[in-house]
């Protein structure tokens, strides 16, 4: 997955502000305990973190 479509499907859950909070602040177990900023930052897949975020949130199907 490209970051742009990881981005894409961030903002469309989240809202283009609070995706960002989200990204950076939110903790999220399923990426050992970092936030996404930090596991993009670490060379993580989009896609792994994308399909932690949908793990973790309450992801609509069409964004899967």
């Amino acid at each position: 997955m490209r970051l742009t479509v990881f981005w894409d499907r961030m903002n469309q859950q989240f809202g283009e502000a609070y995706a960002q909070s989200v990204a950076k602040d939110y903790v999220i177990a399923e990426l050992k305990g970092r936030t996404v900023e930090q596991a993009l930052a670490d060379g993580e897949p989009a896609k792994r973190i994308w399909a932690a975020v949908v793990a973790t949130f309450d992801v609509p199907q069409y964004l899967h």
